[in-house]
């Protein structure tokens, strides 16, 4: 039997994120795709120029393969790992970079991905293909959503907590390959308005000197509105659910998790917290989060940054808030919500 180990502080030393190469306003979206799609219809307009989005990434352009919502699931599964690959290659080797490391220093990479799927895993070629070692441990979590960077940041920083080792999480959405044939239905105009593509990665370390501790991840899911909130599988890809009534759910939550659940046992309050990493899943959803937190007007400033030069990117999205951070010492709160509906926090302190 292993002696047992002390454990050690689990410590964010290195980030990075990247796109895929087509990037688009969203005016010329609309313009160029949108407006034929939707038959110009004056309410999708609306809901494309109100949605807080200046421009965004994408690894399908839909203006160029005007058939994309016409493919099969097939065929948008193959075209995902053809360019989810180099995109997360890229996006780990940076991160890896950031934080002074090798491929082969690292004890697990975890990758957090709902919008593609592929057996051998994404994972387990990106290990591959980075030089990762063979007796590199994997962890895959798919259909979490836009929550899944929190319980992935959770898990990577248990086992550097436990085995002492370093760790990688990767988050990678390619939200652009399930474009739906044209609808009026809210949701799916919804949906269309506001997500786009990146991927996001962090590295861990054990003990590190500088860089984000991770000291608590909480979540709270209400189940009795899980049906508000959905991305089922179809011949035609993957449709994405999206209930307006998803701001007025996390209005009744989002209290509870930070100041209750993260905050208070380690106490703090919200007017200790020196940086906001909120998810930008859309600007109603930010304005709840700084309404009920009663935050500072500017607390949100680089949530709704991320939300206008990049759009929601899905799992992604609050990493590269949280790359926004002020340099200032103190405690950083991280927060997203998905499916479930779910919301996950994570309290990390810069030292």
């Amino acid at each position: 039997m292993r002696g047992l180990r002390a454990a050690a502080r689990p410590v964010v030393t290195g980030s990075a994120h990247s796109f895929p190469a087509t990037r688009t306003s969203q005016s010329d979206l609309w313009a160029d795709f949108f407006h034929e799609h939707y038959s110009g219809l004056p309410l999708a307009r609306r809901i494309f120029e109100n949605a807080g989005i200046g421009s965004r990434s994408t690894a399908v352009d839909p203006r160029t393969e005007k058939a994309v919502s016409t493919w099969s699931t097939g065929q948008r599964m193959a075209r995902y790992i053809k360019e989810a690959l180099p995109l997360g290659r890229q996006t780990v080797t940076a991160a890896l970079e950031s934080a002074g490391l090798a491929p082969q220093d690292v004890g697990l990479l975890a990758v957090a991905s709902c919008t593609g799927y592929t057996t051998p895993g994404l994972d387990l070629r990106l290990a591959d293909e980075l030089g990762m070692s063979s007796k590199v441990q994997r962890l895959f979590v798919g259909h979490m959503g836009c929550y899944a960077a929190i319980p992935g940041l959770g898990a990577v920083s248990d086992f550097v907590a436990s085995r002492g080792r370093p760790a990688v999480l990767l988050c990678l959405e390619l939200t652009s390959l399930h474009v739906q044939p044209p609808t009026d239905d809210l949701e799916q105009i919804v949906a269309h308005a506001l997500f786009a593509d990146a991927a996001a990665a962090v590295v861990l370390e054990p003990n590190a000197g500088s860089g984000y501790e991770v000291l608590d991840v909480v979540a709270v899911t209400d189940h009795s509105t899980a049906d508000l909130m959905s991305w089922e599988i179809t011949d035609l890809g993957f449709k994405m659910g999206l209930s307006p009534k998803v701001p007025d759910v996390l209005a009744q939550h989002v209290g509870e998790v930070v100041r209750d659940q993260l905050l208070a046992p380690h106490g703090l309050a919200p007017e200790d917290v020196t940086g906001w990493a909120v998810h930008p899943g859309g600007k109603r959803i930010l304005e709840v989060v700084g309404e009920r937190l009663a935050l500072p007007d500017d607390a949100l400033k680089a949530s709704y940054d991320v939300l206008d030069e990049c759009g929601n990117c899905s799992s992604p999205t609050v990493l590269m808030v949280l790359e926004r951070m002020p340099s200032a010492e103190g405690p950083v709160v991280a927060l997203a919500f998905g499916p479930g509906l779910t919301l996950y926090a994570a309290l990390l302190r810069r030292s």
